[in-house]
């Protein structure tokens, strides 16, 4: 059986590389020397019309607009099964009382419910079986 120079658990390198001297570390460098110069073809392709240079562009300086959901105006019945309360929420987004967002978030919420109902009954069922032991 052969030594190894090294004891388990330590590294024969603890210094390790530099930061910096890496592969990836030269590429970013490299591409950064060229930014502005690829930053202004983009601009100008823009302003030519193509499409997909004005939105990389955009997507990069302007964050993308997410969807603002208003507090709900219709109370929805805690009353029912759950099923049935998940019905009556697809009906308030069809008939436009509450927006789809709003309609898909509680949905999750009442998903998430279900979960710890069942959760909590198979709990009290099986410390009643361990009861009768």
């Amino acid at each position: 059986m052969t030594e190894s120079r090294f004891k388990p658990g330590t590294s024969g390198n603890p210094n390790g590389r530099p930061p910096g001297t890496g592969e990836v570390a030269k590429l970013r460098e490299s591409v950064a020397r060229h930014v502005p110069a690829i930053v202004r073809a983009l601009v100008k392709r823009a302003k030519e019309g193509d499409a997909a240079a004005a939105r990389l562009l955009l997507e990069r300086v302007i964050p993308p607009m997410k969807a603002a959901e208003q507090p709900l105006d219709t109370k929805i019945p805690a009353d029912g099964t759950l099923a049935e309360r998940g019905r009556r929420l697809l009906d308030a987004a069809g008939q436009g009382e509450i927006g789809p967002g709003q309609a898909a978030a509680m949905l999750g919420g009442l998903a998430s419910l279900a979960k710890i109902i069942e959760t909590d009954e198979l709990a009290a069922r099986i410390a009643a079986l361990e009861a009768r032991r």
